[in-house]
């Protein structure tokens, strides 16, 4: 894919009063005791190396010794209101062993590395600029999609949990071709229902470091699922193809794999099926997604020329006249998912209206 494709450097969008009011009506705004420019006040930080010894362009922070008690309590009750009640009766069972800051895109996060001192579990938490973009794109995958997502957000700040699994590049690199013919034919499933749902829902630039492959053992085989775990490109791109996976070059081992192992007929079953599914959330939760939506429309986390060629590559593509008269990116994902839900139930004999 051409590299112009994406931007190389997008904008933090502010959170107006629409989005602010959404989050605080299903607590996501929550008074939090600790802002992410507080961390920025780290004296130094060594570099974080992998096991072959190459950057990873994380660095292991240091604060000074007056501040860094007070800071490390913030995020054991930071913790706690994400992962608990928020009562500090948990707080003397927990330490703080890390902060960790990444110099690498656009939101420079900070993560915590948090230890239960009783088992020695540790769980991991990220600390980063509040941008709408990602909101919107949080939201939308806990609604859209089947995965459960945990964040909270207050003022300049979102808190986001640790979504577990195996980055894509690693997996792809180190894991893919030792895969057998059944779990490629399962992989090559997966991606397809996960490039269907990143394009229904307009999330762009999922290369393969920005998700996550998540294995579960069966009793007899293993079940695959790619989970996105960067949602700054939610519905800013104007190229309609950034929106696929399949089109982004360090994806490309994926695509010809599934292109072998899968048949045209297959890879067609598979778009109707997560089409189905996601028809099915939107409807179920059509309320929560209508309020969102609403949110979106009033916002701006686009420019008029992205927003102008998106709905031209979209009417192109499907000739539904709602995209050519979006005016913004919320009102062409609200004509993205209505297209889509209007067509399954025309598709599906089966449905009540």
């Amino acid at each position: 894919m051409d590299a112009k494709l994406i931007s190389k450097k997008k904008p933090a969008f502010p959170i107006n009063k629409c989005l602010s009011d959404y989050l605080s009506k299903h607590t996501r705004n929550i008074k939090i005791p600790i802002y992410y420019d507080d961390l920025l006040r780290f004296q130094g930080g060594l570099k974080i190396l992998d096991e072959k010894g190459n950057d990873t362009l994380w660095l292991s922070t240091y604060y000074a010794e007056s501040e860094r008690e007070e800071i490390e309590l913030s995020l054991k009750k930071m913790y706690t209101i994400l992962h608990a009640d928020g009562s500090d009766a948990t707080l003397p069972y927990i330490n703080i062993d890390r902060i960790d800051y990444c110099t690498f895109g656009n939101t420079k996060p900070f993560r915590i590395k948090v230890r239960n001192i009783l088992n020695d579990n540790y769980i991991y938490l990220y600390i980063k600029k509040a941008d709408a973009s990602r909101i919107y794109g949080l939201e939308l995958e806990h609604i859209l999609s089947p995965n459960h997502i945990n964040f909270l957000v207050h003022k300049n700040t979102l808190i986001e949990e640790h979504i577990s699994g195996i980055p894509g590049d690693v997996f792809i690199e180190h894991d893919l071709d030792l895969c057998s013919a059944q779990d490629k034919r399962a992989i090559a499933k997966e991606f397809v229902k996960f490039n269907e749902r990143c394009f229904v829902r307009l999330l762009g630039d999922m290369r393969s470091y920005n998700y996550v492959m998540v294995l579960t053992h069966d009793f007899d085989k293993i079940e695959y699922r790619i989970r996105a775990i960067d949602f700054d490109q939610q519905s800013y791109e104007g190229n309609c193809k950034v929106y696929k996976p399949q089109f982004l070059k360090e994806n490309n081992q994926l695509v010809e794999m599934t292109l072998n192992v899968l048949q045209a007929g297959s890879i067609d079953q598979y778009k109707r099926e997560e089409r189905s599914l996601l028809a099915k959330r939107a409807t179920s939760n059509h309320i929560r997604l209508s309020e969102l939506l609403h949110c979106m429309k009033k916002d701006t986390i686009s420019s008029p020329d992205k927003i102008n060629q998106l709905k031209r590559d979209l009417f192109q593509l499907t000739k539904d006249i709602n995209f050519k008269k979006s005016k913004n990116m919320g009102e062409i994902l609200e004509s993205a998912l209505a297209f889509v839900v209007r067509n399954y139930k025309n598709e599906n004999p089966y449905i009540i209206d």
